[in-house]
């Protein structure tokens, strides 16, 4: 290869070159993606802080609910504690409720029967009066303005309730939603 020089043109380096008035230099280059990634390395390093704050705000969060189903737990069980009480104390006052009425009602049949009636103690073996038919207990008010009932007349009783059976006893269902039912097993 041959060279031809222009003795007016000065001779060019390689290591001072210019560059072509449409083409960015190499050194500008450089810096340019330089900034580029120190600004990529910068939203990485945020992003990585906010990511690493979330995470232990979950952490934070998860705990507290643990710590709401066992709060739930012994919330559930004390109710159910209570629940039974309730229903154990309605059971005895409803036996309770059930043998006075029978009392009462074994203390009218005798005074319709004419016999006497002990105030001080129930009688256990008041003898059941027999129902001829349906018919209720007459009216106070309607005994009142009546004076004294006629010879013929036969007395109306007042049906009585059979009291109830040994006690019952409830069968706690909870539903798959967290719903809690009782269900009476005779």
């Amino acid at each position: 290869m041959t060279m031809i020089s222009e003795p007016d043109v000065p001779a060019i380096e390689l290591g001072q070159r210019e560059a072509a008035p449409g083409k960015p230099s190499r050194a500008r280059l450089i810096g340019v993606i330089t900034v580029g990634a120190m600004l990529v390395t910068a939203v990485n390093v945020t992003a990585a802080v906010y990511l690493y704050r979330g995470v232990n705000d979950l952490k934070t969060m998860e705990a507290r609910l643990d710590q709401l189903g066992q709060f739930e737990q012994r919330i559930g069980a004390r109710i159910d504690t209570v629940n039974n009480g309730f229903q154990s104390r309605f059971e005895t006052l409803d036996r309770q409720l059930q043998a006075n009425f029978g009392q009462i009602n074994g203390s009218i049949a005798r005074l319709e029967q004419g016999q006497p009636v002990a105030t001080s103690g129930p009688a256990p073996g008041a003898p059941e009066p027999t129902m001829t038919d349906n018919t209720m207990v007459a009216d106070a008010s309607a005994a009142d303005e009546g004076g004294a009932a006629p010879a013929d007349a036969q007395p109306s009783f007042k049906r009585k309730v059979a009291p109830p059976g040994p006690n019952p006893s409830y069968q706690r269902i909870q539903q798959p939603d967290g719903k809690v039912y009782y269900k009476k097993i005779n």
